[in-house]
């Protein structure tokens, strides 16, 4: 199923001028973080929205560069994170899944900062491409949904 067939939640209308989000990806599992930021892009430009895309080396660097992006305050209305961690046989994945959860909600909670977070923590694999399809189910819009919202929440209350 196509997102023109799914049941969709239609972007919000934003006051003020279109929305500028920086997308930090995490392109380990290059098909299913694509597939995220098709989501995301589809979202964004409902709106008139600009997006630049960068990218880091895994998930866990996730949280650093968004701390880093944000010493250029006023660049980006808002930030989206994307990537996945699909779970192996050692512990490798729960550290990681913490430590990048850990990180961004503080980096969040102390900032304010407008955020998706599309990180995909799975069992494995056909788990990460069913929520990276071009459907309903797709994080990546979901997380745009999000930062969409929050980049509306904070125009409203004027911050």
């Amino acid at each position: 199923m196509s997102t023109k067939d799914a049941p969709q939640r239609q972007a919000q209308a934003l006051a003020g001028s279109p929305p500028r989000l920086l997308v930090i990806q995490a392109p380990y599992y290059a098909e299913v973080v694509g597939g995220m930021l098709a989501g995301a892009q589809r979202v964004v430009h409902q709106v008139g929205g600009a997006m630049e895309v960068v990218e880091v080396a895994g998930a866990f660097e996730l949280a650093a560069a968004l701390r880093m992006a944000l010493a250029a305050p006023g660049r980006w209305d808002g930030y989206l994170l994307l990537g996945c961690v699909v779970k192996g046989e050692t512990d490798h994945y729960d550290f990681i899944c913490d430590a990048v959860c850990q990180g961004v909600m503080a980096i969040s909670a102390e900032t304010g900062v407008p955020l998706g977070f599309g990180l995909l923590t799975v069992e494995n694999l056909d788990q990460a491409m069913a929520r990276s399809r071009d459907d309903s189910h797709n994080k990546g819009a979901e997380a745009a949904h999000a930062a969409l919202g929050q980049i509306a929440l904070k125009r409203r209350w004027a911050l």
